[in-house]
């Protein structure tokens, strides 16, 4: 008994000893416990983020460099690589959309598409990725659906040179719909190309061969015109304003700019041949203004001759014979040898002034067997490409 009082009484003792008075010191080191190890998994969490920030970016690099080279399945499989390490990268989506989008593989169009689409519905006004969705509307030869986004690539946020930016999505809207065939759509995106350009020769340039392109000669001649004004001496633009104004019927002002592209250094050559029809349709054009009225029937006559020959020349090559008698106008060329010889007497009336009307008539039938004979008979040379030239721009040629 004596024993297990002893026990007892040195168990009282101990305690006090081994367990702390007060309960604040207990949870004041059980909080810094908890603090510490906190600390410690942030610590291993924040670089585990950082390293995989870094290998992202390491392999975003990777990929971009990639995707300059044309090696586009290496960058596809770097820019999904990245997103792996940091998945909600937007730049990382987009690269990879655009890469997915240039492999030239249709079945890689879908799942472009689909990261565009979500980027695009967390921001709608982000140019850059409305520009993305419209090449893919491209690649998929989609004019509405191109026309749209491009529109909104044009009016929307750009991150850096909003204006030299737009320029460029329009000129490649025109350039797709140029390629589509879709000339009315293209001419009307023309027109706000050329209000918008910025005052800089290499803009007005860009913007007359893409006139060029869609046949709008006297757009194209106002755009090179604009280059000229800058620098007079531009040898490309003096040979597209010649070449424009030359198929936009301005011979006047086309004969101006060849000659000059052709006193260039070094000269053109391809430009003589437009130049000398040039020269020929100005001399012998009846209804060009300040010639004398003995000038203009002289070109008459002359042209009234030449229509005559060629017509001859037609039949020939045709097998058709004009001289038959009481032949039936079983060609368009038999009719027009009656009209030509009904109005070969009238030529000596083209001097008296009741006849106002007789150049007119005489001229009508010369430019109507230059067109028919064109047609039959293939593009001619010389004087009678000169009057075909004129009967296609009976107005301008007129200047």
């Amino acid at each position: 008994m004596k024993w297990r009082f002893s026990k007892l009484a040195l168990a009282k003792l101990s305690l006090p000893k081994l367990v702390p008075r007060s309960a604040p010191i207990i949870l004041l080191i059980l909080t810094l416990a908890a603090v510490t190890g906190f600390a410690a998994v942030s610590h291993l969490v924040v670089r585990y983020n950082a390293n995989q920030q870094a290998r992202g970016r390491k392999l975003y690099a990777h990929g971009r460099a990639a995707a300059d080279l044309g090696h586009y399945d290496e960058a596809i499989a770097a820019f999904r690589a990245a997103l792996t390490c940091d998945r909600s990268n937007s730049q990382y989506q987009l690269s990879l959309a655009r890469a997915l989008r240039d492999s030239n593989n249709p079945d890689r169009l879908d799942e472009a598409e689909s990261y565009l689409i979500a980027l695009w519905q967390r921001a709608p006004q982000d140019a850059a990725i409305n520009l993305a969705l419209a090449r893919v509307a491209a690649h998929r030869g989609s004019i509405e659906d191109a026309t749209r986004y491009y529109h909104n690539a044009m009016y929307g946020v750009w991150a850096s040179e909003a204006d030299a930016n737009r320029n460029k999505a329009r000129v490649e809207l025109i350039q797709f719909l140029l390629k589509k065939a879709a000339v009315a759509n293209a001419e009307s995106e023309l027109m706000a190309l050329a209000a918008t350009s910025p005052n800089d020769p290499a803009a007005h340039f860009q913007a007359a061969e893409l006139f060029v392109q869609a046949q709008d000669y006297d757009g194209a001649l106002r755009e090179y015109q604009d280059v000229l004004h800058s620098d007079p001496a531009n040898a490309a633009a003096l040979a597209g304003a010649g070449e424009a104004a030359y198929h936009a019927g301005n011979y006047a002002a086309a004969q101006n700019y060849l000659q000059q592209a052709l006193n260039s250094n070094p000269p053109d050559p391809n430009l003589r041949p437009l130049l000398l029809t040039t020269e020929l349709v100005l001399r012998s054009n009846p209804f060009r203004s300040h010639i004398s009225d003995a000038e203009r029937n002289r070109r008459i006559g002359d042209a009234f001759t030449q229509a005559g020959r060629r017509l001859a020349e037609c039949a020939q090559q045709k097998g058709v014979d004009l001289d038959a008698p009481g032949a039936a106008p079983a060609s368009p060329l038999v009719d027009l040898q009656s009209r030509w010889m009904a109005a070969k007497p009238t030529l000596a009336h083209l001097r008296s002034p009741a006849e106002t009307a007789l150049p007119d008539e005489i001229m009508d039938v010369v430019f109507q067997i230059e067109q028919q004979t064109a047609i039959f008979c293939g593009q001619p040379q010389g004087l009678d490409l000169a009057l075909l030239l004129s009967s296609q721009k009976r107005e301008a040629a007129m200047q």
